[in-house]
């Protein structure tokens, strides 16, 4: 697919001598290796719960199933709710200020907010606190603005590929070490110790991460308001982009936060659900690390939209047999198979939002996709404990695979929609 831009290619090229990548092109490099340990960290400390917070919702005061697993969706869903209704704020401030400010104030916000959630004594507020985890956090999310605003846009695909990988890595390691930390040192400390993790990437934010920031007037110059807020062919690859970045989070968490609920359909024992649904989960992770790269560097070649409904389409198929397996290794195998499908999505989706996007409105665009990204974050556990409590679990596989295929079928139109519209604009 062409791509969508308000500026000539000599404009492009004036624009690039001096923009907020050229000046930053000593340091992309240096500030992505600590994103990715960031990223990874916070990730790790975020996701460490997964397999034991229906235990934890036990243990302050819920009894019935249901109940329990109703309220780890929400305690769960509670931060990325919080997180996508600020992503466009900090978006918007990293835009004014600078992309590093919102890096230190997530990593210190977070480092503070963890250990009180290991302190919660019931589950309000335990779903309070994971909510203000939200409203100061998203370090995964900053680091993103950070990396797609400051990398060169032929190498885009290729560092969030990077980027998504240590970020996939801390989703997997997290239910790893969620399944074995909370036996040895217990649940509440296990918040200790991920809040102490968090701190370190913190430090490592402010003396290794380096900006060359310019601030900009509030102003907005009417080429940049053209792109995203103008009906035309940009603002249509903008909109399929943002539904397509709430799918993709959609799909990975309608299940995830209840698969120790399900792996007790399968009849897994309950001495052994935690460790079981920690490698069920770090699975679909694993496969994301294996292909992320990969992947961001096909879509550097052949276009970050292609990947994109590609990866969606391979994601339904092999959602689908989740429905039916009868043991929990199974479900990993799947899971891991969907992770290597799943992979190339957010980096195809950020690339295509930098080529179509200025450089001076990328950060709240990116940020606005966050927030998506986050609704399906929210969306998904809640609609996953819906579905599955009123009309089984194995549906949840079904009714997201579905949604899957819708979106693969919506992209392919929206991309030859804008390349004929863009073809008629250049005739």
């Amino acid at each position: 697919m062409a791509n969508i831009s308000v500026s000539s290619p000599t404009e492009r090229v004036l624009e690039d001598a001096q923009s907020y990548a050229g000046r930053n092109s000593q340091h992309w490099k240096r500030n992505l290796a600590v994103c990715v340990f960031g990223s990874f960290t916070t990730l790790v400390s975020l996701t460490l719960l997964l397999p034991f917070l229906p235990i934890y919702v036990e243990e302050l005061g819920i009894k019935d199933s249901a109940s329990i697993v109703q309220w780890s969706g929400l305690a769960f869903g509670a931060t990325f709710l919080a997180t996508g209704l600020t992503a466009p704020l900090w978006g918007h401030l990293s835009d004014r200020f600078g992309r590093k400010p919102m890096l230190v104030r997530a990593a210190l916000g977070m480092a503070a907010v963890m250990p009180l959630i290991g302190m919660a004594h019931n589950v309000y507020q335990l779903t309070l606190l994971r909510f203000v985890a939200g409203l100061i956090g998203g370090y995964a999310s900053s680091s993103t603005l950070l990396v797609a605003t400051q990398t060169p846009r032929d190498r885009a695909g290729w560092a969030l590929g990077i980027l998504s990988t240590g970020a996939l890595a801390g989703t997997m390691i997290g239910p790893l070490v969620g399944g074995i930390l909370p036996g040895l040192i217990g649940i509440r400390h296990t918040f200790f110790f991920s809040g102490g993790m968090i701190a370190i990437a913190a430090l490592a934010t402010i003396f290794l991460v380096k900006e060359d920031f310019v601030r900009k007037p509030k102003t907005v110059h009417p080429k940049q308001a053209i792109a995203i807020s103008t009906l035309g062919p940009a603002a249509l690859v903008v909109a399929a982009m943002f539904c397509t970045a709430m799918l993709v989070l959609f799909a990975n968490m309608s299940i995830e936060p209840i698969i120790t609920v399900y792996l007790g359909v399968l009849q897994v024992s309950r001495g052994s659900v935690v460790l079981d649904a920690g490698l069920v989960m770090a699975a679909s992770a694993f496969g994301s690390i294996l292909m992320a790269a990969r992947l961001g560097r096909l879509a550097d070649r052949i276009g970050g939209w292609k990947v994109i409904i590609y990866c969606l389409a391979a994601t339904c198929v092999v959602m689908i047999p989740q429905a039916f397996v009868t043991s929990w290794w199974q479900l990993a195998a799947l899971r891991f198979l969907m992770g290597m499908a799943l992979a190339g999505l957010l980096p195809a989706v950020a690339k295509v939002l930098r080529q179509t996007v200025p450089d001076a409105a990328l950060g709240k665009v990116l940020g606005y996709s966050q927030s998506a990204q986050y609704a399906g974050q929210v969306l998904g556990p809640l609609a996953g404990g819906a579905i599955g409590g009123l009309i089984g679990m194995r549906s949840v596989f079904l009714v997201t695979s579905a949604l899957l295929l819708i979106g693969a079928a919506l992209n392919q139109w929206a991309s030859h929609y804008v390349s004929r519209a863009v073809l008629k604009e250049t005739v």
